[in-house]
């Protein structure tokens, strides 16, 4: 698929071409949200997207948890980019998660997620399916997370969603990353 708008090979400013430079070594190619959605605006929002995953470093929640979410939220929109980066980004850094990517779909069946990931997950889908999450749901988050936690689950929440919305307005579709990342050229421009 094609996004809607062509995307832009060449950019303007020193700072996009940089960031086109370093993530063309690093992924084989840049992704389709710098080359779309970034190159067209001011480098101030590309910057924020970048404070965003700064912010995200900073949080107490395990990763592990925060990417369940993600993956969870990016399912629910069907945002192909995030979800191939998502499951790219498990492969290469945390390959132990995959088995739960794999299952996020049937997560409240699944023997594979504890009870604290379920109550974490059913807040994902209720707040990106309904806007709104139910008392029940949220009094089933609060047995297992501190307030501040659940001011994280949050942010992950909203902040993925934003990014999805993104993507999909704009017809980004996946990258291949997890193709890419099996290809010999993309394995030498990481290099």
């Amino acid at each position: 698929m094609s996004p809607y708008l062509a995307p832009v090979d060449q950019p303007k400013g020193l700072r996009l071409k940089l960031l086109y430079w370093f993530l063309r070594r690093r992924f084989g190619t840049p992704p389709g949200w710098l080359t779309v959605w970034s190159a067209r605006m001011p480098l101030t929002y590309t910057s924020w997207m970048g404070k965003v995953y700064q912010l995200n470093k900073k949080l107490s929640l395990p990763q592990d948890t925060m990417a369940l979410i993600r993956a969870r939220v990016d399912g629910l929109n069907m945002c192909t980019w995030c979800m191939d980066a998502g499951r790219w980004y498990a492969i290469s850094n945390a390959p132990h998660i995959v088995p739960k990517l794999d299952a996020i779909d049937d997560y409240r069946a699944s023997p594979l997620f504890t009870e604290q990931e379920r109550a974490a997950l059913d807040f994902a889908t209720e707040l990106t399916e309904h806007r709104s999450v139910s008392p029940g749901t949220f009094a089933a988050l609060s047995r297992f997370y501190s307030e501040r936690e659940i001011c994280e689950i949050n942010w992950v929440v909203s902040t993925n969603n934003l990014f999805n919305l993104n993507n999909l307005g704009l017809g980004i579709a996946s990258d291949g990353l997890c193709e890419l990342s099996s290809r010999p050229q993309a394995t030498e421009a990481r290099r």
